[in-house]
């Protein structure tokens, strides 16, 4: 017979808000939960009760046994109110057949077109960075991965806008992010409609304007001409653009943040990656776009970046049916929350889950669902192998040219639309001579 989810006891409560107190964030109130409940339980707010599971073999069931039962779309949520039919909030056949068409533009081939503008973009940005001032690296990485995420999969440049739109951009990452509507539904406050407004401003203009070009334009391979190709219409274009423009971005803003921020506290890691770069590129920027593969430790800093603080920290489902995992009953309609971060800091499954240590991932691939930075199953991240390469090079090239020392240790995980280091990661930079 199955057993109902367990939820915490007012003594396991009290230990969780005393460690949200403590550490400054949600998360760590989540960790007292798993800890105390086990892989599943459930959250306890007034009109929020979602089930909470964690660990690979519950990754595995939401994300491919039990993936047709879930559905991903809630339209009460405002991420479905702004993605509209995004591919991101679509299910079934209309999921499929968007991500059958975004595709072709993220695959792997397209990759090698996509590394001089990410070097351009990068110094572009960092050219602005003076040597007395210290810039706030979770605001400079944003900057760099708009201007990456325009130019590369909409063959345009957000450069002239992006002072314009750069309030509306974190105004709709606000409006999707946990906050009151998790138990209180309302209307969008007039702030975030504006917002909304004004992003879809610029896209629906962007639209226009490669219609009447597109016969005209040579490389018609990026998303918005592919799109615009296959015969969708203005408003289902839009939703795509919007979500690649808000989930591209923030994804690649959290995960460069997070890696510049542990560097700056691991002088060890700081000097080892900064070595591997030296020797392998020196300071040609050709030489970092073209040796990727010969820098292991950059990429393990990377993944274990990725691992201690994901960008997308969880996912969320409704129970299409009833359902039972591991003897407990999921009523159809219950939300369904899978935590990636507490699977990617399982005791079980971790050595020293809360240390930052890069040489585990050297020579080795975590066990299948215990790393869920980019999910699993069919559903996942469409953009990882152009959001894998776009850190990759972002990083290298920032680390040929700055010397780069953090100033304020003291970070927290933010629970935005990604989980962000707040309150920033600022370093003294220093150009890097020869």
């Amino acid at each position: 017979m199955s057993r109902p989810v367990p939820t915490p006891s007012p003594e396991t409560g009290l230990r969780a808000l005393r460690a949200l107190v403590k550490e400054g964030h949600p998360l760590a109130a989540m960790q007292v939960f798993h800890r105390e409940l086990g892989d599943v339980f459930r959250i306890q707010l007034p009109g929020f009760t979602p089930i909470v599971m964690a660990g690979p073999e519950a990754a595995r069931f939401v994300l491919v046994q039990g993936r047709h039962d879930f559905r991903w779309r809630n339209e009460d949520d405002p991420v479905t109110q702004l993605l509209r039919h995004g591919v991101l909030v679509e299910d079934g056949e209309s999921h499929d057949y968007l991500r059958r068409l975004m595709a072709p533009s993220l695959h792997r081939h397209m990759l090698d077109g996509y590394t001089k503008i990410i070097i351009e973009s990068t110094d572009q940005v960092t050219r602005t960075w003076k040597p007395d001032r210290a810039p706030d690296m979770l605001i400079e990485m944003r900057k760099i991965a708009l201007l990456v995420l325009t130019r590369s999969l909409f063959q345009s440049d957000i450069s002239s806008e992006m002072s314009k739109l750069w309030d509306s951009i974190l105004g709709v990452i606000a409006f999707i992010s946990p906050g009151v509507w998790m138990i209180w539904r309302s209307a969008p406050r007039p702030s975030y409609r504006r917002a909304i407004q004004r992003l879809d401003q610029y896209l629906y203009r962007m639209i226009h304007l490669r219609r009447q070009e597109l016969e005209t334009i040579e490389n018609k391979s990026d998303l918005l001409s592919t799109l615009i190709l296959a015969g969708l219409d203005d408003n289902l274009i839009r939703d795509q653009l919007l979500t690649m423009l808000i989930a591209g971005h923030d994804t690649s803003t959290a995960l460069l943040s997070w890696s510049l921020y542990l560097l700056g506290a691991h002088p060890d890691a700081y000097q080892r990656v900064r070595m591997e770069i030296d020797t392998v590129a020196g300071g040609d920027p050709n030489a970092v776009a073209n040796c990727m593969g010969e820098m292991p430790f950059l990429q393990a800093v990377l993944e274990e970046s990725l691992r201690l603080y994901p960008p997308i920290h969880l996912g969320s489902r409704l129970a299409a049916v009833d359902l039972e995992y591991d003897g407990y009953l999921i009523p159809a309609g219950e939300r369904v929350i899978y935590s990636i971060y507490l699977t990617q800091r399982h005791p079980a499954h971790w050595s020293q889950p809360e240390l930052f240590i890069p040489e585990r991932h050297l020579g080795t691939h975590p066990a299948p669902y215990n790393w869920l930075a980019f999910g699993g199953g069919p559903r996942n991240c469409i953009g990882a192998a152009f959001g894998q390469l776009e850190s990759r090079l972002i990083l290298a090239r920032i680390l040929q040219q700055f010397d780069l020392r953090l100033l304020e240790k003291r970070v927290h995980p933010h629970m935005g639309a990604t989980l962000e280091p707040r309150p920033g990661v600022r370093m003294r930079i220093q150009q890097r001579s020869g």
